[in-house]
Formats: C-alpha cells, sequence, structure tokens
C-alpha cells in the first residue's frame, strides 16, 4: 500500500511538472509568437520602405533618361555651331516632355491644291546651282529630300538682292519663305539683341515651307548681300508633284504586270511602297542562269540583255527596256532562273519587291487571285492619287440634343483652351442634361486657312458612333464662332492624369492602348486617318473608360490613296508627314507608338526646344532612342514595330491589319472583349460628382477678349 500511495504521489508530481512545462512552454510560444508577430510587421514596413525605395530609384532613371536626353539633343545641337544660331529663328516653340510639363500643340499646313500648276523655274549659273545644292545638302531637314526634289528646288529658288541694312526676316511675322545666302553678311537679332552673323551658303527659314509659323527673330542685312528665296507653295507643289509622279510610275510599272493586274487598289498602293530601287552598271548580271530567286524585277530605267547559256556560251535570247519586268513567277514560289539578265546600258536601274515582302505586306498571291476583283476600266486612270478627295459619307444626325439652341446654353465652367478657342461647359435651361461646347474663333479660322480641316471635323463626328469616340450632335454659328455641341467626358484629360503620376505602368498603358486600338481600327474602316493622337486628345468618361476628342485634323481618304497636308503634333508626326511624301492611315501606327512611349515614361520619345528640331531628331529613327530599364522587352518591340521608318512594315498596317496588333505578345492575354462590352475595371475611376463637376479638369479663367467678326460666308452651310 505504501508502495502504490508513493507511486500515485510520484505520478502526481510527475503529472505537474509536465503541466508547468507545458504552461511554461505554453507562455514561450505566446512570447516567440508576439516576436514573430512584431518581426513580420517590421518586415511588412521595410517591404514597403523597399517598394518607395524601388519606385524612387525608378523615377529618378526616368528623370536621368530624360535629363540625358535632353542633354544629348542639346550637345549635338551645341556642336552644329552657326546651326544653333539659325534655330533661334524658330525655337520659341515650347515643346513638352523635358523638364516641365506643358500640354503639346498640333500644327497644320494649308490643304494641298487640287490643281496642281507649272512650277516656274529661274535660271541661274553652275557656280550659284551647286551653292544652292550644298547648303540644302547641309541642312538637316532638306538633306532627306530625294535627288529629284533637290534638282526642282534648285531650279525653282528665285534670287532676291537685299540692301544694307533692310530686314529679311521680322520677329514676330508669319513665314512662308526658306532662305538660302548666296553673297554678303547676316546679323541674327532677338529682341533687339544681335545673337551673331551668318555668312554665304547658308539655308534658314525653312520650318516656313512646311506650315504657317512665327518667326522667332530677325534676320538683317549687315551689308549688301544676294539671297535664293523659295515659297512655301512651290515647295510643297514640288514635294507633292514629285510624290505622285514617283507613285504613278510605280503602280503603272506594276499594273502592267499579267499576274498583278487585277490586284484591287489598296494592295498595288502597298507594293509601290515596298519596292526598293537598285542601280547595276554595265555588265553586271541582275540575275543568272540556274540559281534560285525569290527576287522579282521591274525596269525603271535604261536596258538589259537576257541570255540563255548553250554549252560554253551564251545566247541572247531578247532585250527589255524601260517598264519591261521579269522574275515575276518568284512571287509564287522560289524560282530557279531559266536565264541570265544582264546590264545592257551605262546604268540601270531597277525596281525590286522580295517574296517575303510581298507576303508580309500584301499576303500570298495564290489567295489573292481567289478573291473577285473588278477589272480596272482600261478608258479611266489606272491610280486615282492626285489628290484624295473627302468620300461622301452619310451623316448621322443626333436627335437627343435636335431641339436645343445656342442661346438656351449656359456656360457652367471652361474645360479647355486651344489655339482656335475654348472648350465649355455648358447646360440646357429647363434641363439637367450637360454638353461640352467648342467654340472656334471665325477669324482665326480663316487666318489660318483651316477652313476645310473645320467642317472635315464636324462631317466626320457626325457620321461617327463608337463608344471610344465623341459624339457630336449639333453645330452652331454667329458672327464671332462656331460651335459644336457634343458630349461632355468629366472624367478629365488623360494628360492631366500621366503629369500628376509620372508615367503608367504596362497594365495601365495596355487599357489606354487597347481602348484607342478599337477607336482606330473603326476609324479606319470608314476611311477616316485620325492624325492627332496623343493624351491631350484622350478624355476619361466618368466611367474611366477613354473618349477621343479633336478630329480637326482627320480627314477621308480613299483606299490605296494619300494626302499631302501637314498637319498633326510636332512630337507624334510621322516621317513621310515630315518629308511630304504623301501620307495615308500608317500614320496613325506609327503614332500609337509614341502614345505607348509617353505614357509608360511620361514624355514623348522626340522632344527638343523648337519643332525643326524634333523633326529632325524624327528622322534619325525611333530604333536610335534608349529605353529607360523600367520599360519592359515586349514593350519595346511592339513600338519598334508600330515606328518602322517605312510606312508599310509598321505593326497594324500589314495584311492582316489591327489584329496584328491584337495578337501582340505585348497583349497576351487581355481581355478584348471584356473591354469593348466594358466588364474590364478602368485602371482610373474617376470621381465625378455631378454632371456639372469640373474638378478633374484644370482651372481656366473666364475669356475676356471679344474676337473681331468675321462675315465672309465660309461658314454658311456650317
Amino acid at each position: 500500500m505504501c508502495d502504490n500511495g508513493e507511486m500515485a504521489r510520484g505520478g502526481t508530481s510527475e503529472s505537474n511538472l509536465l503541466k508547468t512545462l507545458i504552461k511554461d512552454l505554453e507562455e514561450e510560444l505566446k512570447i516567440k509568437a508576439n516576436e514573430n508577430s512584431v518581426l513580420e510587421a517590421e518586415v511588412r514596413t521595410l517591404q514597403r520602405k523597399l517598394q518607395r525605395r524601388d519606385h524612387e530609384i525608378m523615377k529618378q532613371e526616368r528623370e536621368l533618361h530624360k535629363l540625358r536626353s535632353v542633354l544629348q539633343q542639346a550637345s549635338h545641337m551645341m556642336s552644329r555651331g552657326e546651326d544653333q544660331l539659325l534655330s533661334t529663328i524658330q525655337d520659341a516653340y515650347s515643346m513638352a516632355g523635358q523638364i516641365v510639363f506643358n500640354k503639346k500643340q498640333g500644327v497644320s499646313g494649308r490643304s494641298a491644291p487640287q490643281k496642281q500648276n507649272s512650277i516656274h523655274k529661274h535660271s541661274k549659273d553652275f557656280r550659284s546651282k551647286t551653292l544652292i545644292k550644298e547648303a540644302i545638302m547641309d541642312n538637316d531637314f532638306l538633306k532627306n529630300l530625294s535627288t529629284a526634289q533637290v534638282r526642282e528646288i534648285v531650279d525653282a529658288m528665285e534670287e532676291r538682292n537685299v540692301p544694307k541694312g533692310s530686314y529679311v526676316i521680322r520677329e514676330g511675322e508669319i513665314g512662308s519663305n526658306l532662305f538660302v545666302s548666296a553673297e554678303g553678311e547676316f546679323d541674327v537679332i532677338k529682341e533687339g539683341k544681335v545673337l551673331g552673323s551668318l555668312g554665304v551658303g547658308k539655308v534658314f527659314g525653312e520650318l516656313a515651307i512646311l506650315y504657317n509659323c512665327k518667326r522667332t527673330a530677325s534676320i538683317k542685312a549687315c551689308s549688301p548681300g544676294k539671297l535664293w528665296s523659295l515659297d512655301r507653295n512651290t515647295f510643297q507643289q514640288i514635294m507633292v508633284s514629285t510624290g505622285i509622279k514617283k507613285f504613278e510610275n510605280q503602280v503603272k510599272f506594276l499594273k502592267s504586270v499579267p499576274l498583278l493586274e487585277n490586284l484591287p487598289q489598296d494592295a498595288i498602293s502597298r507594293m509601290s511602297d515596298v519596292l526598293e530601287v537598285e542601280v547595276y552598271k554595265l555588265g553586271e548580271y541582275i540575275v543568272r542562269e540556274g540559281t534560285a530567286g525569290d527576287t522579282f524585277y521591274i525596269i525603271a530605267d535604261g536596258d538589259v540583255r537576257v541570255t540563255q547559256n548553250d554549252g560554253n556560251e551564251e545566247k541572247n535570247i531578247r532585250v527589255l527596256s524601260r517598264g519591261e519586268y521579269f522574275g515575276e513567277q518568284a512571287l509564287l514560289k522560289t524560282h530557279i532562273r531559266t536565264a541570265n539578265v544582264i546590264a545592257a546600258s551605262a546604268s540601270v536601274e531597277c525596281l525590286m519587291l522580295d517574296r517575303d515582302a510581298f507576303f508580309h505586306f500584301v499576303g500570298e498571291l495564290e489567295e489573292l487571285n481567289e478573291k473577285e476583283y473588278k477589272t480596272t476600266n482600261s478608258n479611266k486612270p489606272e491610280l486615282s492619287i492626285v489628290l484624295s478627295q473627302t468620300v461622301p459619307k452619310r451623316v448621322y444626325c443626333s436627335q437627343e440634343a435636335s431641339d436645343i439652341e445656342l442661346e438656351n446654353l449656359e456656360v457652367i465652367a471652361t474645360l479647355g483652351v486651344g489655339g482656335f478657342g475654348r472648350v465649355e461647359l455648358v447646360q440646357a435651361h429647363d434641363s439637367d442634361a450637360t454638353y461640352a461646347l467648342k467654340c472656334l474663333r471665325k477669324q482665326h479660322i480663316v487666318e489660318t486657312q483651316q477652313q476645310e480641316h473645320v467642317f472635315s471635323e464636324k462631317n466626320i463626328l457626325l457620321s461617327c458612333d463608337h463608344p471610344f469616340i465623341t459624339r457630336l450632335y449639333r453645330t452652331f454659328k454667329d458672327d464671332k464662332y462656331v460651335y459644336m455641341l457634343m458630349e461632355a467626358s468629366l472624367g478629365g484629360e488623360l494628360w492631366t492624369i500621366l503629369r500628376d503620376r509620372g508615367w503608367f505602368d504596362d497594365s495601365t498603358t495596355r487599357f489606354y492602348l487597347a481602348c484607342v486600338v478599337q477607336a482606330i481600327e473603326y476609324l479606319h474602316s470608314k476611311g477616316i486617318i485620325y492624325r492627332d493622337l496623343k493624351p491631350e486628345n484622350l478624355l476619361l468618361g466618368a466611367d474611366g473608360y477613354i473618349k477621343m476628342v479633336d478630329f480637326g485634323f482627320s480627314k477621308h481618304v480613299q483606299s490605296g490613296a494619300k494626302t499631302w497636308t501637314f498637319c498633326g503634333t510636332p512630337e507624334y508626326v510621322a516621317p513621310e508627314i515630315i518629308l511630304n511624301k504623301g501620307h495615308d492611315r500608317a500614320v496613325d501606327f506609327w503614332s500609337m507608338g509614341i502614345l505607348m512611349y509617353e505614357l509608360l515614361t511620361g514624355t514623348p520619345p522626340f522632344t527638343a526646344s523648337d519643332p525643326m528640331k524634333v523633326y529632325n531628331i524624327i528622322l534619325r529613327g525611333f530604333d536610335q532612342l534608349d529605353f529607360p530599364r523600367h520599360i519592359t522587352r515586349t514593350a519595346v518591340n511592339i513600338m519598334k514595330r508600330f515606328c518602322r521608318d517605312n510606312p508599310v512594315e509598321r505593326l497594324g498596317y500589314q495584311k492582316d491589319g489591327i489584329s496584328d496588333i491584337r495578337k501582340n505578345r505585348w497583349f497576351q492575354g487581355f481581355d478584348w472583349s471584356g473591354l469593348m462590352e466594358r466588364r474590364l475595371e478602368p485602371p482610373v475611376l474617376p470621381i465625378v460628382h455631378s454632371r456639372t463637376d469640373t474638378s478633374n479638369f484644370d482651372k481656366f479663367p473666364r475669356d475676356a477678349a471679344v474676337p473681331a467678326n468675321e462675315n465672309s460666308g465660309w461658314d454658311k452651310d456650317f
């Protein structure tokens, strides 16, 4: 019994000991758990700090990238010496995207004349021609022109004698002439201060031959001098006429090939843009018998001999001349050449098209030949290229605001201001509905010769019905203004959000770019090119989705045709617009790449202190850019595909069109149907308290200036 009692007491003691131990361990576990919680909280705090540091580093890297880009451009311009002085003539233009955010302003030249007059040539000696040509080839912009264009410009330049003390250019005046100094010395004066002088053989004032712009410096003759001058109308006529002539010749050559004669005009137009030029010397083999070939040739100038091997000798078969072709079967399949083709003139110029380029930009020929195309009427011109006309479209008049009159509208606030006028938020009397009223000064429209663009904007907007394009309800006019009553999008400008945030990440950029892709696809399906894509022209609705606005530069362009009007925003214009080569819807794909870059970095890729510098940087090419490290490789790749120098190589313009954009890796996994059905959550959901809430827009003072009346009658049918 004693043993049992002792055993019971011993068991109780061990049990108590274990309980105490468990209790101690539980207390220790609680302490450890508390310590872990504290450590986890510290880790989360450190992670947040690290994220903030990473964000700050990325921000500083972006600023460093931006500063490096500006410094590179500045050092390039400073290294040019006298050319930096020349740039002061137009450098008052404030470019966005450098250190200070400023809204980018669009520019537009007058629409190219429908009737092409003969260009008057002014006689000049060999020395003068050489001086003008050398000055042109030393100019960053003009050196990009073709040999034929340079020759035409040299012939068209007119001599002008300048007395000592007279002004060639006056600061503040609207310019329209380009000059080449031939004799004497000229002072460059800005705000009354002499900045330097120009000698012989310098081009100045070249921006004025692209569009109306104010001179921002004066040029004064220090001694009796002589200049060669070219006006804007003559320059643009040379650009258009040479472009049309080249295009028509290439299309004529292509249409002469039986294999291609029934292809649609759009396909022929694409092929003409893909053609490459190659020059061969006398006796040089262009094609050798028995070799594999995938290139088709058209003879643009000169003669070639066609021979076949006969033992150790070559037997002459025939001679081909300008306009004839060979190797067309290579477009169908890799072809074994059955003859030699040898240059028979001192110089033979051939237009070439290889099968890969044909497939990517036009499509398989068998596939095209299976389609039914209308045969070209031989009694009609083969190409209606002279200048693309506005295609008549059905106009859809909205019934929503059909009973509203101008005098019944009350201004609530100003939503935006621009060169032509203002956009006001207005409300109709006895109604809760609000609208955006675009007010354009008639006098300014006439002074800048933009009447055609204003009518084009009205007609295009009335014909559009798309969820990502602003709606135009009706128009008004009075003695001072023309008005457009439009849908009000109160979520603010995408530009303002970008300015406040600095830049967007991939997913945010992808959402907004996808909205733009859908809108551009709709416009292109109606034969409309937009030509002014930028964050300033993208508004947010209350639901956070994009509304594309400002169609002043939009235009109907027939399939296969081109237009030559210089218009757009300097940072966004495509190379073919700058060089007056004629352009089409491919310019909108270029601007998609520029928009994507600006959204990802907060600044456009091409910036400088004046538009002429911007254009010269653009002409160097998108591939010359350095990209900030935070931009992904897939993002860089799609931007580079959008911004190819050759329009037909741009993503979205090739044979599969917009679907190529949707299939791109950068858009992989994106819900396109969800976007159109508005099921996707937008990256930014603006706060809009009411239909009169303008808190998402910058504040603008009321316009106290009263414009003069303009009653010339150009707006009779507006």
